[in-house]
């Protein structure tokens, strides 16, 4: 601990890992948990503005309507903030993409301010895409920067802080939906707008902090400027191993140059590595995390919670959340990545069949609801100390600098729909499964579980090219991806 202490403060490390988290992955947790203690307020303001419109109150599935676009368009604009990364990213680099990436939130936090006294849900609507646009454009870009600043040895703890990060916004937007805070009906406009007052930071602080090393080196061939940014970052030193592995980097860069998202689709030396990322972000997605973030109001108060216990429930598992991260990143370079996610997986679907159980049990006693919050607890312990945590390293783990960026806009898009379609059909589904709906996610867990454990191989203490070699090395029926390539070939 104090080892990891003080190489994250021989430099300006920790300041930056701090500075990008704020206007990054926390961005994106507060409005995860942000909207769901306003979401009566808001549902009521719905309801006052299309009657002050039309004169008439409007029809219940109308309101469930609007709420879901409202809820959704966050994860809409999550996908176009997706697709751009590719292109704001390489156009301006790591840390002038960030920046840029604040200003939106500024803005979509002064059209949230005003839509109130404009009653107009629409501006709601608007803000919302905005939020969601730079959410879904500023998390690939925390990654991304913080798996370029980050040494070997401590890659897995350097990007893990973004899960931190994530999980301090989910329990700041708990703790500010308080009704002691600004969880009141006159102030839900404010407390949608908190972030961007982190987002202000940013901008002021970030311009004096450096770019990120590997993009120096790798893409703009500044060799120079990568030493002084690794000398600014982590204190003083030759850092030889380091850029000897970028080098390397760019040598087979230079043999395999960048690919659009497309080209990596069809590209089969990657095959293994989308595949892996695609089932994880769908596991991870669907494992109903962002079920209970979004709706942990309408949960709890299915579950049988007292409606006045609801908020400080859902405070102690942003709580729960933040500490399981924190010790999740202390712990993950002594037990690896693969066990973290075939381990919290399992645990996760056993969480929800007990769930289940509980839930049909609820009117039975009146300790049974606590009973299901207990387990909500756990599964949120195992998540965010599994999968949720792990899945952020392995971004910038299993893909080489030339497909990085690629990789990147196709999980960012896959992440994003499969959040915009649970944000529409959720309400729904709870309202006609009710406690069944959670055996679905008991059922992605599982897959999830059954695949890491099998298919995915261990990264932790390897070069991104030896990361990649492993990948190749998987076998399914006793042949791997290049011996098909080479028996196409022969034929």
């Amino acid at each position: 601990m104090e080892t990891l202490l003080r190489q994250l403060t021989n430099g300006n490390a920790l300041f930056l890992i701090v500075i990008l988290g704020i206007g990054g992955t926390f961005q994106n947790g507060y409005h995860l948990t942000g909207l769901s203690s306003p979401s009566p307020y808001i549902q009521s303001f719905i309801n006052s503005s299309w009657y002050d419109r039309y004169e008439e109150p409007p029809p219940p599935q109308t309101i469930t309507m609007i709420w879901s676009l409202i809820v959704s368009m966050f994860a809409v604009g999550g996908v176009f903030g997706a697709l751009s990364v590719r292109f704001v990213a390489g156009m301006l680099g790591r840390k002038k993409a960030m920046i840029c990436n604040s200003f939106i939130t500024i803005v979509a936090a002064g059209i949230m301010l005003t839509s109130k006294g404009a009653k107009s849900y629409e501006m709601i609507i608007v803000a919302r895409l905005l939020y969601g646009y730079s959410a879904g454009l500023g998390r690939s870009i925390h990654l991304m920067y913080l798996g370029e600043i980050s040494p070997r040895k401590l890659r897995g703890t350097v990007t893990l802080t973004s899960s931190t990060f994530s999980s301090l916004g989910k329990l700041s937007g708990q703790f500010f939906g308080l009704s002691e805070i600004l969880g009141r009906e006159e102030l839900w406009n404010i407390l949608l707008c908190v972030p961007a007052f982190f987002a202000v930071v940013q901008v002021i602080v970030l311009p004096f902090l450096p770019e990120a090393p590997r993009y120096l080196f790798i893409e703009k061939g500044d060799d120079k400027a990568c030493k002084k940014a690794l000398q600014n970052l982590w204190g003083q030193g030759d850092y030889k191993d380091e850029m000897d592995e970028m080098l390397a980097e760019q040598v087979a860069i230079q043999a395999a140059p960048p690919k659009s998202s497309l080209q990596l689709l069809r590209d089969r030396s990657v095959r293994w590595q989308l595949i892996s990322m695609s089932i994880i972000f769908l596991c991870n997605q669907m494992s109903g995390m962002s079920a209970i973030s979004t709706f942990s109001f309408d949960i709890f108060l299915k579950a049988g919670i007292p409606r006045d216990k609801i908020r400080y429930i859902t405070l102690g598992l942003g709580v729960t959340e933040i500490i399981t991260s924190v010790a999740c990143g202390l712990l993950i370079e002594h037990t690896g990545r693969r066990l973290l996610f075939w381990g919290g997986y399992g645990v996760m679907s056993a969480s929800w069949v007990f769930v289940t159980v509980t839930l049909n049990l609820k009117d039975s006693s009146h300790w049974v609801p606590y009973i299901a919050a207990s387990l909500f607890i756990l599964f949120i312990l195992c998540y965010c100390g599994g999968p949720g945590g792990a899945a952020s390293t392995l971004n910038s783990e299993i893909f080489i600098q030339s497909n990085r960026t690629a990789a990147m806009v196709l999980t960012g898009i896959q992440r994003w729909v499969l959040f915009a379609i649970l944000g529409l059909v959720f309400p729904f589904l709870i309202n006609a499964l009710n406690s069944y709906c959670f055996v679905l996610f008991a059922c992605v867990c599982l897959l999830g579980c059954l695949y890491t454990f099998f298919l995915l191989p261990e990264t932790k203490g390897k070069t991104l090219l030896e990361i990649s070699e492993d990948f190749k090395a998987i076998t399914v029926c006793g042949k791997s991806v290049f011996e098909e390539k080479r028996m196409e070939t022969k034929l």
